[in-house]
């Protein structure tokens, strides 16, 4: 099946990500792209031949270590072309590694937050102070290469990070991408400018209209399926396929019964009369829901969804005639949480790893698969989707089913739909809506004792989750006003048969996904 990327054609000066597994690896190239540097992502196995054109090359951090069996190592030939590299966290190691340092377990393994202080004079930190920075590992450089110096470090680190400046090689043990790091933005402008000499000619506008001309290339005269959620990723998604082929694309609106209250008539009405595009709704809570009956495992869940989407496709796709692509929202963060190339498997995103491998489609359409959120957002923005699409609340593809915990079932889906619009209603009526990154209701399959009308009841337990993120890799749980809290749990135990307790979820992510399922 063709699933070759949809990627605009650079004419612009790129750095590239060569990714060692790590869960980060998209996030430090959105951190580039941020900084106006056009960002490639390639496995860490890359020839050096096929790098030659590039203006600086980021190794990426991974789970496992260098001196084990079987470790991901680069080739030598990397550090022998003259363009800058950067080693992260596990890169860094690699880079000591192979030059003929040392790396072993360290004497004290760093996790979080970490005072840092930096070697004046090195181009890599020029501008940054004494500072906080993110560190996650359990090795650590002992002993550093032939030609290469200490530029940083921490309580426990005597190496935080390393340099050979004639060879502009350089290694960080911590990670400047997450935005835990105080000056990691100014540490990666540094790499970019100061020693790659990028100069900045890339901008989003950039991805959107070559991306369209992409688009256009690989489609050309073929008809496209689009699965519309209403969601930003598949609105954004259907835009671009939409300014590239026009009514080549047929999008098909599935309300599989899982969706927000009201929703389903909401996303017909707003992309009947905002766009000019092709659009069918199609009704199969039926069939979704006899798919699902007594299935609990989230896992499952989102296989048997991911499968039925596909299927309710493949018919209406017979219906139109020949359709020879299917189109999609997939995100990197679903990407990436699926399990990519080194990386571990979190969940299975329906839309990624919950594809059935006999697709009836020539190929996938994915325009949005290495942007995050916000870059979708701002993509959104300039092909003129209203904001109120933009910034609607993201939505699981799976809907409900991974917000409902155990088996799913009609009067289960009435009772989370009534929380959580509830939840929805009151974020609003406080003026927080935007600003909270991502709020819902969670039916959490525990039953607790409640006290009703001086008798006892037995009912369900709802978690309401609100989290703040830029990049939906890691999120922080929000402090929500007591008084709010306090609104939506009275209104949801008084409002919504069956249910006597509601809990507030502060884990942030990571340890927790956002998602329960």
């Amino acid at each position: 099946m063709e699933h070759a990327p949809v990627s605009p054609k650079s004419g612009h000066q790129a750095v590239v990500v060569l990714d060692f597994g790590g869960q980060y690896a998209q996030l430090i190239a959105r951190r580039v792209r941020d900084l106006n540097v056009y960002c490639e992502i390639k496995p860490y196995s890359s020839s050096p031949e096929s790098l030659s054109h590039y203006k600086g090359i980021i190794f990426t951090g991974g789970p496992g270590s260098v001196y084990a069996s079987g470790a991901p190592l680069c080739s030598p030939g990397i550090f022998q072309m003259g363009i800058p590299v950067l080693g992260i966290c596990y890169g860094a190691q690699v880079m000591a590694h192979m030059l003929g340092g040392m790396v072993q377990p360290a004497s004290a393994p760093e996790f979080g937050k970490t005072t840092t202080s930096f070697e004046i004079g090195s181009p890599l930190f020029e501008g940054v102070p004494q500072s906080v920075t993110w560190m996650s590992h359990n090795d650590a450089v002992a002993q550093l290469p032939k030609g290469f110096s200490s530029c940083a470090k921490s309580a426990h680190c005597p190496v935080a990070a390393m340099e050979n400046r004639e060879r502009k090689l350089f290694g960080v043990q911590f990670h400047p991408e997450v935005a835990h790091t105080e000056h990691g933005s100014q540490i990666l402008h540094n790499f970019l400018y100061i020693v790659c000499g990028c100069t900045g000619d890339w901008e989003m506008n950039s991805f959107t209209q070559e991306t369209v001309e992409a688009l256009k290339e690989r489609i050309g005269g073929r008809k496209v399926l689009c699965g519309l959620s209403g969601g930003v990723d598949s609105s954004v998604a259907a835009m671009l396929v939409h300014r590239a082929v026009g009514k080549n694309l047929t999008c098909i609106f599935v309300d599989h019964g899982l969706l927000r209250k009201d929703e389903g008539d909401l996303v017909e009405q707003v992309f009947r009369q905002e766009f000019d595009m092709n659009l069918i709704r199609v009704n199969a809570a039926g069939r979704f829901l006899d798919k699902l009956a007594g299935v609990t495992d989230p896992e499952r869940k989102r296989k048997v969804i991911g499968e039925e989407f596909i299927r309710v496709f493949e018919a209406e796709a017979v219906k139109l005639g020949r359709v020879e692509l299917l189109c999609q929202g997939t995100i990197y963060p679903d990407v990436v949480e699926s399990g990519t190339g080194q990386a571990a498997v979190i969940k299975s995103h329906h839309n990624v790893g919950g594809l059935p491998e006999d697709i009836g489609f020539e190929g996938l359409v994915e325009p949005l698969r290495d942007l995050f959120k916000d870059e979708v957002r701002r993509v959104g923005l300039e092909l003129g989707i209203p904001e109120k699409l933009v910034w609607r609340q993201p939505f699981p593809g799976p809907g409900l089913a991974v917000r409902i915990i155990g088996e799913i079932a009609p009067d289960r889906i009435e009772t989370l739909q009534n929380a959580d619009a509830i939840f929805r209603e009151e974020v609003a009526h406080f003026g927080l809506e935007r600003q909270i990154g991502q709020y819902f209701a969670v039916l959490t399959g525990t039953r607790s004792v409640g006290v009703m009308g001086d008798g006892r009841s037995y009912g369900e337990t709802i978690a309401l989750r609100a989290v703040n993120t830029t990049d939906f890799m890691t999120a922080d749980w929000v402090e929500l006003p007591y008084e709010l809290l306090g609104r939506v749990s009275n209104r949801i135990v008084n409002e919504v048969p069956g249910v006597t307790r509601v809990v507030y979820d502060v884990t942030s992510k990571p340890p927790a996904t956002i998602e329960w399922e």
